[in-house]
């Protein structure tokens, strides 16, 4: 039996990992993407090549889905709502206004009570120097920023340059002194039950991340104010499907939201294995509808993202039964993308 047809939008890894959750489930892909060699489609049951502003083949992807989702955030909101009128959008599409916009999102999570790293809105290079209470820190184009693009490290006013053009609006953020990064997946289900994972411990290289673990290395009090605060902004957000919050621990034991991913998480990508159920089904479950499964840890896990030309290594090696080797499948190699990831389960 098949539920239904899920449309995905985007078809990188995550895209296909979630392709692979649905048809564990017996449910259908329909994969749209603007990058014709995305690895989604080796696994969707149809794939759709198409600028995400060609409505005629939008209209298309459309008409062969009961439902959509995305794998990732940055896909412009108007589209979003244009496909909600005649298919639900799952997570809605009002939540990217938020998420795709670092000041509404900072704003958000500070207007329900809970700690943002220090910050300003930045227009101009006079609005640096105004705030120059929050050097050291990191300069973050407002919108389309990802994987450390679009940020710039600035030690002190020395560092902003004369000749930048500020046409776009910027987040000044004051550099934390960091204890360690953590992150909570969440899966909310469409009548408010959800399940949230245990608190992920990351290390990012270059912005990127680059290992995760679980269990993480936090105090009781900290795993158990990362989780509530995480279903505090999904209840807040009225979010169905899984989403990820990202976490700075400082020095002093202060948990600062860093980030909102309203959609399923590379930090995540440990559930596959560790857990009986994934993230990606989790949230395949949530936004078609299906009851909510009891979730159950298997393991302690670490994983490992493979960067760039890693990946050769790693497609000749051979692994250890508890060890679980991921191959994107990216026709390009290029220097820092995500290739690939490999997990493994600890005692």
């Amino acid at each position: 039996m098949s539920y239904a047809t899920l449309g995905i939008i985007g078809s990188g890894q995550l895209g296909s990992l979630l392709c692979q959750a649905a048809k564990k489930l017996n449910i259908k892909t329909v994969v749209v993407s603007d990058d014709k060699d995305g690895p989604a489609q080796k696994y969707a049951d149809d794939f759709i090549y198409s600028k995400y502003d060609n409505k005629e083949k939008i209209k298309k992807f459309i008409d062969l889905v009961d439902l959509v989702t995305f794998e990732f955030e940055n896909i412009p909101v108007d589209i979003l709502i244009m496909i909600n009128k005649e298919k639900k959008v799952l997570p809605k599409p009002e939540i990217n206004k938020i998420i795709q916009n670092r000041k509404l999102e900072k704003e958000f999570v500070n207007n329900l009570g809970i700690k943002t790293t220090e910050w300003a809105f930045i227009k101009s290079a006079d609005d640096i120097e105004k705030n120059i209470n929050l050097l050291p820190g990191i300069l973050k184009t407002n919108t389309l920023g990802y994987d450390g693009h679009g940020q710039f490290v600035l030690n002190s006013l020395s560092d902003v340059k004369k000749d930048w053009c500020f046409t776009a609006d910027y987040i000044l953020e004051k550099r934390v002194n960091l204890k360690k990064e953590i992150s909570v997946v969440i899966t909310r289900y469409k009548k408010g039950e959800n399940y949230i994972y245990e608190p992920i411990e990351n290390i990012h290289k270059d912005q990127i991340l680059k290992f995760s673990k679980i269990p993480a290395d936090i105090s009781q009090n900290t795993f158990k104010k990362a989780q509530d605060f995480a279903k505090l902004i999904a209840d807040k957000l009225d979010y169905v499907g899984t989403m990820c919050v990202e976490y700075f621990l400082d020095q002093n034991e202060n948990l600062l939201v860093n980030e909102i991913a309203p959609r399923v998480h590379n930090s995540g990508h440990l559930t596959i294995n560790a857990f009986n159920v994934s993230q990606f089904e989790n949230h395949i479950r949530a936004v078609i509808g299906l009851k909510k499964k009891d979730v159950k840890k298997i393991s302690n896990a670490e994983m490992n993202n493979i960067l760039g030309f890693e990946i050769e290594e790693y497609k000749n090696k051979s692994f250890k039964d508890e060890e679980f080797f991921f191959d994107y499948g990216k026709k390009e190699i290029k220097d820092k993308r995500k290739m690939g990831h490999l997990t493994i389960l600890k005692k």
